[in-house]
């Protein structure tokens, strides 16, 4: 069992940075791949980031491609997500989310889930 805490959302403009950061609870934080995913309202919840438990890899959606910077730090239970040159559509609520599996980028995997922090840019 994980429990997830997001935090580091607000209000930024257009062209704007802000760091998220989700701190996890248990022992077993650094054996859980982690992704952070997003939903607009009226819309469907899409992925976003990915990276696995060493921190080796990453896997991001198109649409955040060299913007977005996902990270760990395992010591501290933590995992981040670095935004850059947001733009308005990047407005939505921000979830963190693990699974004990590998894959990055099956999204059905994920069954452990953060309350969201809602992130909204200005244009």
């Amino acid at each position: 069992q994980v429990q997830l805490v997001e935090s580091g959302g607000g209000l930024v403009q257009a062209g704007g940075s802000l760091r998220l950061s989700c701190g996890a609870s248990g022992r077993t934080f650094s054996s859980y791949t982690m992704g952070w995913f997003r939903q607009a309202p009226g819309q469907e919840r899409e992925f976003v980031a990915a990276i696995s438990w060493s921190g080796g890899r990453t896997f991001y959606a198109d649409s955040v491609k060299g913007r977005f910077t996902i990270s760990r730090d395992n010591a501290k239970n933590t995992v981040y997500l670095q935004m850059n040159s947001l733009k308005p559509e990047d407005t939505a609520v921000y979830y963190c989310a693990a699974h004990g599996g590998t894959n990055l980028s099956y999204s059905s995997l994920y069954n452990y889930w953060g309350q969201g922090t809602q992130v909204t840019v200005s244009s």
